[in-house]
Protein backbone atom coordinates (compact mmCIF):
# COMPACT_ATOMS: atom_id res chain seq x y z
CA UNK A 1 0.00 0.00 0.00
CA UNK A 2 1.54 3.38 -1.19
CA UNK A 3 1.04 6.82 0.54
CA UNK A 4 -0.31 9.94 -0.88
CA UNK A 5 2.79 12.53 -1.43
CA UNK A 6 2.98 16.18 -2.20
CA UNK A 7 6.50 17.89 -2.74
CA UNK A 8 6.36 21.84 -2.27
CA UNK A 9 8.47 23.55 -4.46
CA UNK A 10 9.33 20.76 -7.04
CA UNK A 11 10.91 22.80 -9.85
CA UNK A 12 13.82 23.91 -7.69
CA UNK A 13 16.95 22.29 -7.43
CA UNK A 14 15.79 20.31 -4.48
CA UNK A 15 12.08 19.69 -5.30
CA UNK A 16 13.49 17.78 -8.56
CA UNK A 17 15.78 16.18 -6.24
CA UNK A 18 13.14 14.71 -3.91
CA UNK A 19 11.40 13.18 -7.26
CA UNK A 20 14.84 11.89 -8.28
CA UNK A 21 14.95 10.22 -4.42
CA UNK A 22 12.10 9.01 -3.89
CA UNK A 23 12.03 7.04 -7.35
CA UNK A 24 15.61 5.29 -6.65
CA UNK A 25 14.36 4.68 -3.47
CA UNK A 26 10.96 2.98 -4.68
CA UNK A 27 9.08 4.81 -1.68
CA UNK A 28 5.29 3.77 -1.70
CA UNK A 29 3.15 6.65 -2.97
CA UNK A 30 0.02 5.78 -4.14
CA UNK A 31 -0.92 8.88 -5.87
CA UNK A 32 1.81 12.04 -6.21
CA UNK A 33 0.65 16.10 -5.92
CA UNK A 34 3.37 18.45 -7.53
CA UNK A 35 2.71 22.38 -6.07
CA UNK A 36 5.33 25.53 -6.66
CA UNK A 37 4.52 28.68 -7.54
CA UNK A 38 2.34 30.35 -10.10
CA UNK A 39 5.40 31.41 -12.47
CA UNK A 40 6.21 27.49 -12.77
CA UNK A 41 2.66 25.95 -12.49
CA UNK A 42 1.52 24.06 -15.58
CA UNK A 43 5.48 23.04 -16.10
CA UNK A 44 5.43 18.59 -16.64
CA UNK A 45 8.38 16.56 -14.60
CA UNK A 46 8.44 12.99 -15.12
CA UNK A 47 8.39 10.00 -11.59
CA UNK A 48 8.43 6.69 -12.43
CA UNK A 49 8.42 7.84 -16.36
CA UNK A 50 4.62 9.13 -16.16
CA UNK A 51 4.35 12.65 -16.13
CA UNK A 52 3.03 14.94 -13.94
CA UNK A 53 1.59 18.60 -14.02
CA UNK A 54 3.14 20.90 -11.09
CA UNK A 55 0.37 22.93 -10.09
CA UNK A 56 -0.15 26.25 -8.24
CA UNK A 57 0.20 26.27 -4.64
CA UNK A 58 -2.68 27.55 -3.03
CA UNK A 59 -4.15 27.82 0.24
CA UNK A 60 -6.71 24.75 -1.10
CA UNK A 61 -3.75 22.51 -2.09
CA UNK A 62 -3.83 20.11 1.18
CA UNK A 63 -7.52 19.70 1.07
CA UNK A 64 -6.79 16.52 -0.88
CA UNK A 65 -6.08 13.49 0.84
CA UNK A 66 -2.12 13.44 0.98
CA UNK A 67 -0.14 12.08 3.86
CA UNK A 68 2.86 13.21 3.69
CA UNK A 69 4.53 16.54 2.48
CA UNK A 70 7.68 17.42 0.98
CA UNK A 71 8.84 21.32 1.67
CA UNK A 72 11.73 22.83 -0.24
CA UNK A 73 10.26 26.61 -1.29
CA UNK A 74 11.50 28.62 1.50
CA UNK A 75 10.94 30.16 4.91
CA UNK A 76 8.51 32.36 3.70
CA UNK A 77 6.01 29.49 2.38
CA UNK A 78 6.96 27.35 4.83
CA UNK A 79 5.79 29.50 7.41
CA UNK A 80 2.03 30.41 5.76
CA UNK A 81 1.30 26.79 4.07
CA UNK A 82 3.26 23.93 6.40
CA UNK A 83 0.84 24.76 9.21
CA UNK A 84 -2.50 24.93 6.61
CA UNK A 85 -1.33 21.52 5.86
CA UNK A 86 -0.92 20.26 9.20
CA UNK A 87 -4.22 21.17 10.16
CA UNK A 88 -5.59 18.88 7.44
CA UNK A 89 -3.53 15.86 8.75
CA UNK A 90 -0.61 16.04 6.30
CA UNK A 91 2.80 15.50 8.05
CA UNK A 92 5.10 17.63 6.67
CA UNK A 93 8.93 17.73 6.49
CA UNK A 94 10.23 21.35 6.01
CA UNK A 95 13.69 21.50 4.63
CA UNK A 96 13.77 25.90 5.19
CA UNK A 97 15.21 27.13 8.34
CA UNK A 98 11.22 28.26 9.19
CA UNK A 99 10.81 25.55 12.06
CA UNK A 100 14.59 24.17 12.82
CA UNK A 101 14.71 25.82 16.23
CA UNK A 102 10.68 25.94 16.99
CA UNK A 103 10.72 24.03 20.26
CA UNK A 104 7.65 22.33 19.35
CA UNK A 105 9.23 21.41 15.90
CA UNK A 106 11.94 18.07 15.91
CA UNK A 107 14.63 18.74 13.65
CA UNK A 108 15.81 15.56 12.52
CA UNK A 109 18.67 13.49 11.39
CA UNK A 110 17.48 9.83 10.84
CA UNK A 111 21.27 8.45 12.01
CA UNK A 112 21.66 10.81 14.67
CA UNK A 113 18.05 11.51 16.54
CA UNK A 114 15.22 9.26 14.81
CA UNK A 115 13.38 9.23 18.03
CA UNK A 116 12.87 12.73 17.80
CA UNK A 117 10.18 12.21 14.91
CA UNK A 118 7.57 10.46 17.80
CA UNK A 119 7.00 13.71 19.21
CA UNK A 120 5.92 15.53 16.00
CA UNK A 121 2.38 18.15 15.64
CA UNK A 122 1.99 17.72 12.45
CA UNK A 123 5.93 18.92 11.26
CA UNK A 124 9.18 18.10 11.12
CA UNK A 125 12.38 20.32 10.15
CA UNK A 126 15.11 19.28 7.96
CA UNK A 127 18.21 20.57 9.53
CA UNK A 128 21.11 22.91 7.47
CA UNK A 129 22.84 21.23 5.01
CA UNK A 130 26.25 21.68 6.41
CA UNK A 131 24.93 20.58 9.85
CA UNK A 132 23.65 17.36 8.73
CA UNK A 133 26.71 16.34 7.42
CA UNK A 134 28.43 17.01 10.51
CA UNK A 135 26.30 15.40 13.05
CA UNK A 136 26.11 12.04 11.19
CA UNK A 137 29.66 11.41 11.94
CA UNK A 138 29.99 13.16 14.96
CA UNK A 139 27.40 11.92 16.93
CA UNK A 140 28.41 8.32 17.43
CA UNK A 141 31.73 9.66 18.44
CA UNK A 142 29.79 11.94 20.72
CA UNK A 143 28.10 8.79 22.30
CA UNK A 144 31.66 7.06 23.07
CA UNK A 145 33.99 9.86 23.69
CA UNK A 146 31.48 13.23 24.71
CA UNK A 147 32.25 15.85 22.85
CA UNK A 148 33.46 19.18 24.55
CA UNK A 149 34.00 21.41 21.58
CA UNK A 150 33.66 21.96 17.87
CA UNK A 151 35.70 24.47 15.41
CA UNK A 152 34.56 24.06 11.92
CA UNK A 153 35.18 25.53 8.42
CA UNK A 154 33.32 25.00 5.56
CA UNK A 155 33.58 24.97 1.99
CA UNK A 156 30.35 25.37 0.45
CA UNK A 157 29.24 24.38 -3.16
CA UNK A 158 27.43 26.79 -4.98
CA UNK A 159 24.50 24.43 -5.37
CA UNK A 160 23.63 25.41 -1.74
CA UNK A 161 22.50 28.89 -2.87
CA UNK A 162 19.97 27.08 -5.44
CA UNK A 163 19.95 27.28 -9.47
CA UNK A 164 20.95 30.64 -8.87
CA UNK A 165 24.01 30.05 -7.23
CA UNK A 166 25.24 27.37 -9.89
CA UNK A 167 24.50 30.12 -12.70
CA UNK A 168 26.39 32.27 -10.95
CA UNK A 169 29.09 30.33 -10.94
CA UNK A 170 29.06 29.53 -14.66
CA UNK A 171 28.51 33.05 -15.23
CA UNK A 172 31.37 34.39 -13.62
CA UNK A 173 33.73 31.70 -14.71
CA UNK A 174 32.48 33.29 -18.16
CA UNK A 175 34.10 36.79 -17.18
CA UNK A 176 30.41 37.71 -16.67
CA UNK A 177 29.27 39.86 -13.64
CA UNK A 178 28.43 38.36 -10.55
CA UNK A 179 24.20 38.04 -9.64
CA UNK A 180 23.97 35.86 -6.79
CA UNK A 181 26.98 36.19 -4.37
CA UNK A 182 28.72 39.20 -3.15
CA UNK A 183 31.83 38.93 -5.48
CA UNK A 184 32.40 36.89 -8.19
CA UNK A 185 32.11 33.26 -6.83
CA UNK A 186 34.96 31.73 -9.66
CA UNK A 187 38.19 31.86 -8.43
CA UNK A 188 37.14 33.30 -5.01
CA UNK A 189 36.44 31.61 -1.67
CA UNK A 190 33.84 33.97 -0.07
CA UNK A 191 33.17 33.88 3.80
CA UNK A 192 29.63 35.43 3.79
CA UNK A 193 26.57 32.84 3.34
CA UNK A 194 23.37 34.27 4.38
CA UNK A 195 23.16 38.37 6.13
CA UNK A 196 25.35 39.48 8.76
CA UNK A 197 24.38 39.37 12.55
CA UNK A 198 25.50 42.24 14.70
CA UNK A 199 28.16 39.89 16.32
CA UNK A 200 29.58 39.06 13.07
CA UNK A 201 28.85 35.88 12.58
CA UNK A 202 26.26 34.92 9.79
CA UNK A 203 23.17 33.73 10.00
CA UNK A 204 24.20 30.22 8.29
CA UNK A 205 27.24 30.23 11.27
CA UNK A 206 24.67 30.51 13.34
CA UNK A 207 22.15 27.60 12.12
CA UNK A 208 25.78 25.17 13.14
CA UNK A 209 25.80 26.64 16.50
CA UNK A 210 21.94 26.20 17.20
CA UNK A 211 20.81 22.89 15.20
CA UNK A 212 23.88 20.97 16.63
CA UNK A 213 22.70 21.37 19.60
CA UNK A 214 19.22 20.17 19.48
CA UNK A 215 19.81 17.16 17.23
CA UNK A 216 22.80 16.30 19.16
CA UNK A 217 20.59 16.76 22.09
CA UNK A 218 23.36 18.28 24.35
CA UNK A 219 23.29 21.86 25.00
CA UNK A 220 26.65 21.69 26.81
CA UNK A 221 28.70 21.07 22.93
CA UNK A 222 30.53 24.21 22.03
CA UNK A 223 30.41 25.19 18.23
CA UNK A 224 32.48 27.92 16.56
CA UNK A 225 31.63 28.06 12.80
CA UNK A 226 33.28 29.98 9.70
CA UNK A 227 30.71 29.15 6.65
CA UNK A 228 32.84 29.83 3.19
CA UNK A 229 31.49 29.78 -0.09
CA UNK A 230 33.54 28.11 -2.97
CA UNK A 231 34.03 27.80 -6.40
CA UNK A 232 32.65 23.91 -6.37
CA UNK A 233 29.16 23.17 -8.38
CA UNK A 234 28.33 20.31 -5.71
CA UNK A 235 28.91 18.90 -2.25
CA UNK A 236 30.00 20.19 0.67
CA UNK A 237 33.30 20.01 2.50
CA UNK A 238 34.20 20.57 5.87
CA UNK A 239 37.28 21.11 7.96
CA UNK A 240 36.11 20.22 11.79
CA UNK A 241 38.06 19.84 14.83
CA UNK A 242 36.59 18.35 17.77
CA UNK A 243 37.90 18.49 21.33
CA UNK A 244 36.89 15.27 23.61
CA UNK A 245 36.22 14.84 27.24
CA UNK A 246 37.31 11.60 27.48
CA UNK A 247 40.27 10.29 25.75
CA UNK A 248 40.30 7.98 22.82
CA UNK A 249 42.69 5.85 20.98
CA UNK A 250 43.05 6.07 17.12
CA UNK A 251 42.08 2.49 16.12
CA UNK A 252 39.06 2.53 18.07
CA UNK A 253 37.96 5.69 17.18
CA UNK A 254 38.25 4.89 13.59
CA UNK A 255 36.56 1.34 14.00
CA UNK A 256 33.49 3.77 15.83
CA UNK A 257 33.54 5.73 12.68
CA UNK A 258 33.94 2.57 10.33
CA UNK A 259 30.51 1.04 12.10
CA UNK A 260 28.39 4.47 12.34
CA UNK A 261 25.38 4.63 9.76
CA UNK A 262 25.80 6.09 6.32
CA UNK A 263 29.14 6.78 6.77
CA UNK A 264 32.00 5.94 4.48
CA UNK A 265 35.71 6.21 5.96
CA UNK A 266 38.16 7.36 3.01
CA UNK A 267 41.47 7.65 5.40
CA UNK A 268 44.45 6.57 3.44
CA UNK A 269 46.48 9.24 3.18
CA UNK A 270 49.44 7.80 2.02
CA UNK A 271 47.98 6.81 -1.07
CA UNK A 272 46.01 9.99 -1.74
CA UNK A 273 42.53 8.42 -0.58
CA UNK A 274 40.23 11.09 0.92
CA UNK A 275 37.08 12.43 0.41
CA UNK A 276 36.91 15.26 -2.02
CA UNK A 277 33.67 16.94 -3.76
CA UNK A 278 33.30 14.47 -6.72
CA UNK A 279 33.36 11.35 -4.65
CA UNK A 280 30.69 12.65 -2.60
CA UNK A 281 28.30 14.08 -5.28
CA UNK A 282 25.02 11.76 -6.28
CA UNK A 283 25.50 10.26 -2.90
CA UNK A 284 23.86 9.89 0.00
CA UNK A 285 26.45 8.72 2.59
CA UNK A 286 28.61 10.75 4.36
CA UNK A 287 32.26 10.55 3.51
CA UNK A 288 34.83 10.59 6.23
CA UNK A 289 38.81 11.32 5.94
CA UNK A 290 42.39 13.38 7.06
CA UNK A 291 41.48 11.54 10.37
CA UNK A 292 44.63 13.10 12.60
CA UNK A 293 45.10 13.87 16.52
CA UNK A 294 45.18 17.17 17.64
CA UNK A 295 48.20 17.34 19.97
CA UNK A 296 47.37 21.13 21.34
CA UNK A 297 44.42 20.31 23.48
CA UNK A 298 44.15 17.27 25.78
CA UNK A 299 41.83 14.75 23.46
CA UNK A 300 41.45 16.84 20.19
CA UNK A 301 40.71 15.51 16.49
CA UNK A 302 41.09 16.87 13.52
CA UNK A 303 38.51 15.63 10.26
CA UNK A 304 37.39 16.14 7.03
CA UNK A 305 33.59 15.72 6.13
CA UNK A 306 32.21 15.80 2.83
CA UNK A 307 28.57 14.94 1.42
CA UNK A 308 25.99 15.62 -1.04
CA UNK A 309 24.47 18.88 -0.22
CA UNK A 310 21.14 18.50 -2.28
CA UNK A 311 20.68 14.66 -1.80
CA UNK A 312 22.16 13.97 2.14
CA UNK A 313 21.78 17.78 2.54
CA UNK A 314 18.80 17.97 1.67
CA UNK A 315 16.56 15.58 -0.71
CA UNK A 316 17.62 12.10 0.38
CA UNK A 317 17.32 13.81 4.32
CA UNK A 318 14.07 14.49 4.30
CA UNK A 319 12.83 11.21 1.93
CA UNK A 320 14.79 9.05 4.70
CA UNK A 321 12.12 10.95 7.30
CA UNK A 322 9.58 10.12 5.40
CA UNK A 323 10.77 6.67 5.17
CA UNK A 324 10.72 6.54 9.52
CA UNK A 325 7.04 8.02 9.55
CA UNK A 326 6.09 5.30 7.24
CA UNK A 327 7.56 2.69 8.81
CA UNK A 328 6.31 3.97 12.50
CA UNK A 329 3.14 4.25 10.96
CA UNK A 330 3.40 0.33 10.46
CA UNK A 331 4.66 -0.18 13.88
CA UNK A 332 1.41 0.91 15.60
Amino acid sequence: MGVNVAIVGATGLVGRTFIKVLEERNFPIDKLYLFASKRSAGQKLLFKENEYTVEELTENSFDKDIKIALFSAGATVSKKYAPIAAERGVTVIDNSSAWRMDDNVPLVVPEVNPQDIKWNKGIIANPNCSTIQMVVPLKPLHDRYKIKRIVVSTYQAVSGAGKKGVDDLERTLNGEKNQCFPYPIANNCIPHIDVFLPDGYTKEELKMINETKKIMGDNSIKVSPTTVRVPVKNSHSESVNIEFEKPYQMEDLKEVLRNAPEVVLMDDPENNIYPVATIATGHDEVFVGRIRRDETVYSGLNMWIVADNIRKGAASNAVQIAELLIKESHSL
